[in-house]
């Protein structure tokens, strides 16, 4: 077994939402606390999810492979998505993102070379007015990011 018995119990309450023949219901949360607890969903993870849920292993990744949340390969311990739809790229988001890529030394869809950070693009994150936006971790939303900030939030998330 790849998941933790937390995990398992974590799961439970997501099933226990449902109706007992609508367990694959709960298959979007199962992902998620999956990976939160591995980093990423492997093929195998992904089929421990699916026999848990009573669902083939393929429907399971259908749902990982359609949500940009879910990662299906290694990547580093900080995921930082950055906003780049047009209010975003028009309100600072272009600037954003080249700090974080001069800062990180990365472009998107790379990871650093100690595993700390991933950088991704990312489509609207429903906070427009709050631009430039990201989205640390598929959690936490980060807003107004200056390059201040965005300098701020590496610090913190290295510690």
């Amino acid at each position: 077994m790849l998941l933790s018995e937390q995990a398992y119990k974590k799961i439970d309450r997501e099933i226990a939402k449902f109706p007992e023949d609508q367990r694959q219901s709960a298959v979007m949360a199962a992902l998620a606390i999956a990976q939160d607890e591995h980093g990423w969903l492997s093929p195998e993870l992904m089929q421990e999810v699916g026999d848990y849920l009573r669902m083939p292993a393929i429907a399971v990744q259908e749902v990982a492979t359609f949500y940009a949340m879910y990662v299906l390969k290694p990547i580093g311990r900080h995921k930082v998505t950055i906003c780049s739809n047009l209010p975003c790229a028009l309100s600072g988001g272009e600037r954003a993102a080249q700090h974080l890529k001069d800062r990180l030394g990365i472009d998107y869809r790379e990871t650093t070379a100690d595993g700390e950070f991933t950088l991704m693009e990312g489509e609207c994150m429903g906070a427009c007015g709050d631009a430039p936006v990201m989205l640390v971790n598929n959690k936490r939303m980060c807003s107004w990011m200056s390059n201040e900030k965005i300098d701020a939030l590496l610090e913190e998330l290295k510690k």
